[in-house]
């Protein structure tokens, strides 16, 4: 196993992107539109429980950070549509064995705390 470099969270280059992805509905909405260009509304029918105000909020934040491109058509009825650009499509392998090695793992047989929706703070 390689040796593991400590650093001080200061300086530590991943610290931002660690905490971006560890923040609620960040991952999910990227491992969606990995799968490629989606509209508001399958973004918000993948993931029923997302407010519309953090839906819009969470891809308007992934958008300034140049991990998603918002397009619109000029046509009537507008359609507008998200999708990875370069950058958030370097995400794809991250998440791709994140997913991979949760399927492994059953948190449920573990007793951990997986951070499941209880309700109470379905939207946050």
């Amino acid at each position: 196993m390689p040796e593991t470099t400590i650093c001080r969270p200061d300086e530590c280059l991943a610290e931002d992107w660690l905490g971006f992805l560890g923040h609620r509905w960040n991952a999910l909405l990227l491992w969606h539109l990995s799968g490629g260009p989606k509209r508001y509304s399958e973004l918000q029918a993948r993931l029923p429980r997302i407010s519309p105000k953090v839906l819009t909020e969470r891809l308007a934040g992934m958008t300034r950070r140049d991990l998603v491109r918002r397009e619109e058509t000029n046509v009537y009825p507008r359609e507008v549509t998200y999708a990875l650009t370069p950058r958030g499509e370097g995400l794809r392998g991250i998440l791709s064995d994140l997913y991979d090695w949760a399927a492994v793992e059953d948190f449920a047989d573990a007793g951990a705390d997986t951070g499941a929706d209880t309700g109470a703070d379905a939207g946050k």
